[in-house]
């Protein structure tokens, strides 16, 4: 029962530190972007988070 519940406080702290962004988009957009990043050697998550950096200023 300790496992559970170190995963259940586990999730909860990185549900207050993490959120998600989830949007629908056109399958053809997402496969070039898919094959562009892979041809970068770059995931989704920093791709985006360097997205975001930018149109905040950071």
């Amino acid at each position: 029962m300790l496992q559970g519940n170190s995963r259940s406080d586990y999730f909860k702290k990185r549900r207050e530190t993490i959120g998600q962004f989830n949007v629908s988009v056109p399958r053809e957009k997402l496969i070039a972007l898919d094959e562009k990043l892979k041809a970068k050697g770059q995931t989704k998550t920093a791709w985006l988070n360097e997205k975001i950096d930018e149109e905040i200023g950071k």
